[in-house]
């Protein structure tokens, strides 16, 4: 089974993690290629792995390699791949490959805002020495929109610092409630982090109306996509000193210059990081690795996308 791969760097991820015999790699970057000038072996090519930033022309390329029957993202979210996908072919995301990363940062910055830590390190920076008190995550309630492996990840990490959870994902279960809840919980939660993929559903869930259900000075954390929350109805918000926020996703994204999002108060911002750490190339090789090979085998591994988007 010939697999493309966008970066020499990958395709080492995947050796070193372990292909099964009869899998090829060649090191070919779909999101660049010219459509009308594919190397030979587009009319063999049966796999595909996809740059990390996806250009809207790669449906082109895609639709012109006849025997593809597989497309691998580097993304655990596949919004911006998935209409591109022609039909019949596989898509998997990699769903779980961030999530420590992810849950980290989520902890990182829900610390930092909770404890003030922005605060004293600006004071810092003007040699001021001025004490307050701050607040705590001991019997906070940290509500999570999206009660996936990041969810869960973010949760067993605060639990032991005495935070209280409350659970939302798109289709309730024992323990989660569903999104038609969402209204009522939101007023809530100390802090809310919004952690769902990027669908028609979720676009623009946090709305105006969202962050005017939030408490007083709660924080808002997205760790999603940056169209999940209205970005001119969060300015707003912060501009009013009703809340907090810490995202490391925008829209748009990147963030413009003279986007007022930058000056806006009470705001951490980091650009798209969250999962960016050492620890995500060889977790990518041991999920992808094994689901590359099974389909060398003729088998079908479970996580393709079939539908939410």
């Amino acid at each position: 089974m010939q697999i493309w791969v966008p970066t020499q760097r990958v395709a080492e991820l995947l050796t070193a993690a372990g292909l099964a015999p009869g899998v090829e790699l060649e090191v070919v970057d779909a999101g660049a290629a010219d459509p009308d000038a594919l190397p030979a072996s587009a009319a063999t090519v049966e796999g595909l792995v996809t740059p990390m930033v996806v250009p809207p022309g790669i449906g082109a390329v895609l639709r012109r390699l006849p025997r593809l029957r597989v497309v691998q993202a580097q993304n655990a979210g596949v919004e911006r791949i998935v209409r591109e996908v022609p039909e019949g072919v596989l898509l998997y995301g990699a769903r779980g490959v961030p999530t420590p990363a992810t849950a980290e940062w989520v902890c990182a910055v829900v610390l930092a805002m909770v404890r003030e830590l922005p605060r004293f390190a600006e004071q810092a920076a003007r040699h001021v020495w001025e004490t307050a008190w701050t607040g705590t995550l001991e019997g906070a309630t940290v509500l999570v929109v999206g009660a996936g492996s990041i969810g869960e990840a973010v949760e067993a990490r605060l639990t032991p610092f005495g935070a209280r959870f409350l659970r939302v994902a798109r289709r309730a279960r024992p323990g989660v409630a569903g999104f038609e809840q969402l209204p009522e919980l939101v007023g809530q939660a100390d802090v809310v982090v919004i952690a769902v993929p990027l669908t028609a559903a979720t676009r623009r869930l946090v709305d105006a109306d969202f962050l005017a259900r939030l408490r007083p000075g709660a924080l808002l954390v997205n760790v999603a996509r940056g169209p999940v929350v209205d970005t001119d109805a969060l300015v707003e918000h912060l501009r009013a000193g009703r809340g907090r926020a810490a995202l490391d996703v925008t829209d748009p994204e990147p963030l413009p210059v003279d986007h007022p999002l930058w000056d806006a108060p009470n705001l951490l911002l980091t650009p798209h990081v969250a999962g960016s750490a050492a620890s995500w190339e060889p977790r990518f090789g041991a999920l992808v690795a094994p689901r590359l090979s099974a389909l060398a085998r003729g088998e079908v591994p479970e996580g393709y996308v079939t539908e939410g988007y």
